[in-house]
């Protein structure tokens, strides 16, 4: 069977494994920028908004996908320099809200391929991403 021909099932194993990596991401961003709400600006709007997001990805998480994970063969995992490097708070910011919407945007897209209600979640959430990330910069 050539690649072109290959169906969904030959890499679904592939497809949870982006799945658990996205959800990680973008679980693991959404905390980074909760917690400077949080703790650096003591902000009793933004920091509770965050986490009713970040709660809501519990209906996509599945243990069996950790079956899936594959940390030994990722071939990304070592940072590079720019990621290292941040000179400041909105830096940290920047980096943190990109990376929540960017891993929300893949998770829309691939989960087009098994749960329509799942992609029309991450869309929503990508979209409240964005709203808050400017009611962040409008405030700080």
């Amino acid at each position: 069977m050539t690649k072109k021909n290959q169906s969904l099932e030959d890499y679904s194993s592939k497809i949870e494994r982006l799945i658990d990596a996205n959800l990680n991401r973008l679980k693991e961003g959404l905390r980074v920028v909760e917690d400077i709400c949080r703790y650096v600006h003591n902000d009793t709007t933004l920091t509770p908004q965050i986490k009713t997001l970040r709660h809501q990805l519990q209906s996509a998480y599945s243990k069996e996908r950790l079956t899936h994970r594959d940390i030994e063969g990722d071939t990304q995992k070592s940072s590079r320099k720019s990621e290292l490097t941040r000179t400041s708070l909105d830096d940290l910011v920047i980096a943190n809200f990109s990376r929540t919407q960017e891993s929300a945007r893949v998770l829309e897209e691939v989960f087009k391929l098994n749960s329509i209600e799942l992609s029309e979640l991450f869309k929503q959430l990508r979209y409240k991403l964005y709203a808050i990330e400017k009611r962040y910069f409008n405030q700080y």
